[in-house]
């Protein structure tokens, strides 16, 4: 087993250190950026989000897409709506889905991009 890479020395890179912690985002930022993630996380919601990607669907879209209960891809919604990941909009008695931003798109394709590089 090849060891891990870790300095030998103890210099401390000052302005390296100093450029870093002038950039690093405040503690409340982290803290939303981390369940951002999270919801990011569950494969579930993943594929939700993919599927949203092609297309504005209802939940029995959905449902039918993902081989899933109705009940348990509306959990899933409201999950990705709370974190401003989807967005909805009613016709009649059907509510349509879609991402709420291009912002969301452009995440989900930056990572399977980095994820698929070697």
């Amino acid at each position: 087993m090849e060891k891990e890479p870790v300095c030998e020395c103890n210099t401390v890179h000052s302005e390296a250190v100093e450029k870093s912690r002038s950039q690093m985002p405040t503690e409340n930022e982290i803290s939303a950026l981390s369940e951002f993630f999270k919801i990011l996380g569950d494969p579930t919601r993943m594929k939700i989000l993919w599927a949203l990607d092609g297309a504005e669907l209802c939940v029995c879209d959905l449902a039918v897409e993902l081989n899933m209960t109705k009940s348990a891809i509306s959990h899933q919604l409201n999950s990705l709506r709370a974190a401003k990941l989807v967005k909805y909009r009613r016709d009649g008695k059907n509510v349509y889905y879609n991402l709420d931003d291009e912002h969301v798109n452009e995440i989900i394709e930056v990572a399977l991009d980095h994820i698929g590089h070697n």
